[in-house]
């Protein structure tokens, strides 16, 4: 869990190339405990401010648990994606660590929007809003992780060991885990914001591998960020439906 958040690995944990392989299974796992920060922070943040101040200070403690990971990776690929037109030339971008106008863009009208749609949520459903949107935005990266190759050769990329043999019952408790959340909505309905979400990734997944032929870890915070922000918005939509 270290790799994608602030929180140590317990010293006892070894190292080895199998817990890394089997890793990708508990991506949703990390977004309980971010999302869970998250919505402890906004509960507790609820009883001296206004709702508002509340979620921004939600969002706030999840981008500092994770350090900012996703966030970086969604600028990235903005910057990439837009200053690119071939596969080598986007990667490239994708390795400079600075921040480019499309990436500031981006990630500033992300932030916006996830504010927004957490904003104008029912208040009564921000709590679990927020921690199911963190779980199942990454159990879609690890559905992209199945159904698309790593495409960086070098050996220093920090995502590609943990994306080796990805095993499919790996890939299945991952779904599981992801979905269960939407159980918990006071209404069946709520489980049609699953199809958003499905949907916003599977445009993703064919646009970067029509550009570059899959994905890189650029690419899977990418996925997480948008379809977190694709979640919100449809509860958000289902909400003002019913």
């Amino acid at each position: 869990m270290g790799f994608f958040t602030r929180i140590p690995i317990p010293k006892r944990i070894s190292f080895s190339q199998e817990n890394l392989n089997r890793c990708n299974r508990y991506f949703p796992h990390i977004g309980v405990i971010v999302g869970g920060i998250g919505a402890l922070v906004y509960y507790g943040a609820t009883f001296l401010l206004p709702t508002s101040v509340s979620i921004l200070l939600s969002m706030i403690a999840t981008i500092w648990i994770t350090g900012a990971f996703h966030e970086d990776g969604f600028a990235d690929v903005c910057d990439a994606f837009g200053g690119g037109w071939k596969k080598d030339q986007i990667l490239q971008i994708m390795k400079d660590s600075r921040v480019g106008a499309y990436g500031a863009i981006g990630i500033l009208l992300l932030l916006m929007l996830k504010f927004l749609a957490l904003l104008h949520q029912n208040t009564s459903l921000i709590l679990l809003t927020i921690v199911a949107g963190h779980i199942l935005s990454r159990s879609m990266s690890v559905w992209t992780m199945y159904a698309l190759s790593y495409v960086r050769e070098d050996e220093t990329s920090k995502s590609k060991p943990i994306t080796k043999h990805l095993r499919l019952n790996d890939f299945l408790m991952a779904q599981v885990i992801g979905i269960i959340p939407l159980f918990f909505f006071d209404s069946y309905y709520y489980l049609l914001a699953f199809f958003p979400v499905l949907t916003a990734k599977l445009l993703l997944d064919n646009y970067f591998k029509k550009w570059i032929g899959g994905y890189t870890g650029d690419c899977l915070g990418t996925i997480q960020q948008v379809t977190e922000v694709i979640f919100y918005l449809s509860i958000l939509s289902i909400n003002h439906l019913l």
